[in-house]
């Protein structure tokens, strides 16, 4: 099935962006693309592919992200994402850490535009869904438009029409990557510049967006925006998304409407998975930052993250938590 424009998406971030994660947010924004966390190629060519893969069919439309430099295993991981029922591969070309970085893959690959295309060529020739490629604007103290304009153009050639761009430099050593996603500066116009020069590809921005009129003012200039941290911690900044960016015409769920299908959720998922294989924890974690903002948000996050009451295993928590925030502030 065909979903409709990336023109909204959620980042795929590691430890963070997991299925739970996932079934939640869509309970706020029914359109906005999301994006697994990282799934390295050899997790999925050596082992368990069902617990890495697997996702419930309110997550559509939903993208796979993948960790890899080996086209071979790329091809394979592709396929069975599309196989698994994804709606999009990407390509991890931005992660900094060096952890990745000994994989020789993620921020690194950037250096080798060429190897980049013979992978995204393999996932192409394996898939009929679309490969996209997520990227910095620069490695190290490489600033030059030209790197990235390069880097781009060379994918492009290999078939690849969708680029989503972290408008900053990632540094390959002396920072972490949480350092990197806070020093190196953000550099919009370099996104906006790739769009100009490449008018036919979809330019994706991600990085330091929090708002909607951010938000519209980088629509302007590019096909869609990403967001991470934000829409993480603050989850319900996406409430307003579908009606304002997609034109949806029905309004916007409240947070005790989200709530409640969270808690029939986290039922189900403890009844199908029992107390050895999921803990309420792996569900709630993700849903701190739903009262944001308002008065008893702190309390809301307290009852939450206390460990005598998430022992109960009780999904009713959510409620109870819920009844400490004054939601009509």
């Amino acid at each position: 099935m065909k979903y409709g424009k990336r023109t909204l998406s959620v980042a795929p971030m590691m430890d963070w962006t997991d299925r739970h994660c996932r079934v939640f947010h869509r309970q706020i924004t029914r359109h906005t693309w999301l994006y697994t966390e990282m799934v390295t190629t050899g997790a999925l060519v050596y082992g368990d592919v069902e617990r890495h893969l697997r996702y419930d069919e309110l997550e559509h439309p939903v993208a796979l992200q993948l960790g890899g430099s080996d086209p071979a295993d790329l091809a394979k991981s592709a396929k069975l994402g599309q196989d698994y029922g994804y709606d999009e591969v990407n390509l991890n070309c931005g992660c900094p850490s060096e952890r990745v970085q000994k994989g020789a893959f993620g921020a690194c690959l950037m250096a080798e535009p060429q190897l980049v295309a013979d992978c995204v060529k393999a996932m192409r020739d394996a898939v009929s869904i679309d490969v996209t490629v997520k990227h910095r604007i620069g490695i190290d103290k490489n600033e030059d438009y030209g790197f990235v304009r390069d880097f781009v153009g060379t994918i492009a050639e290999a078939g690849c029409q969708t680029f989503i761009v972290h408008a900053r430099n990632a540094i390959l050593k002396g920072l972490s990557p949480k350092e990197n996603r806070e020093i190196p500066p953000l550099k919009y116009e370099v996104a906006y510049q790739l769009k100009r020069e490449f008018p036919e590809l979809e330019i994706i921005i991600n990085g330091g967006v929090k708002t909607d009129e951010e938000i519209a003012l980088h629509l302007e200039h590019v096909d869609g925006v990403m967001l991470g941290r934000e829409a993480y911690h603050n989850p319900y900044v996406m409430a307003n998304w579908d009606q304002r960016f997609y034109g949806e015409a029905s309004s916007a769920r409240s947070r005790a409407e989200v709530l409640e299908a969270m808690v029939a959720y986290t039922a189900a998922q403890l009844a199908q998975h029992g107390a050895q294989g999921m803990r309420l924890n792996s569900v709630t974690r993700h849903m701190l930052g739903l009262m944001a903002g308002l008065p008893g948000a702190r309390a809301f996050r307290q009852l939450l993250s206390d460990p005598k009451k998430l022992a109960s295993g009780d999904p009713r928590l959510l409620l109870e938590a819920a009844a400490l925030v004054d939601a009509r502030a």
